[in-house]
């Protein structure tokens, strides 16, 4: 088996990122605190309220596996 240099681990961690951060941003869109346009709101403690938190943190981890993995992908090719 071949061994593996720094720059390919990063080059395979940033692509496999980038494309479980693409699916996740697929699903859930932006978080609304970055779209344009009137957000959806809920009274604060009602399970809709509940609901709207998590699909922003989900669309934030989404966006940091995006922008993680592109980072990881170039510093790969550029090393």
């Amino acid at each position: 088996m071949q061994d593996f240099a720094l720059h390919d681990w990063l080059l395979i961690v940033g692509l496999g990122c980038i494309w479980a951060g693409v699916h996740i941003c697929a699903n859930s869109g932006l978080p609304r605190q970055l779209r344009s346009g009137e957000s959806p709101t809920a009274e604060k403690g009602s399970a809709r309220a509940f609901q709207l938190f998590w699909l922003d943190q989900y669309a934030y981890i989404g966006l940091v596996l995006c922008l993680l993995g592109a980072l990881a992908a170039a510093w790969s090719l550029l090393s």
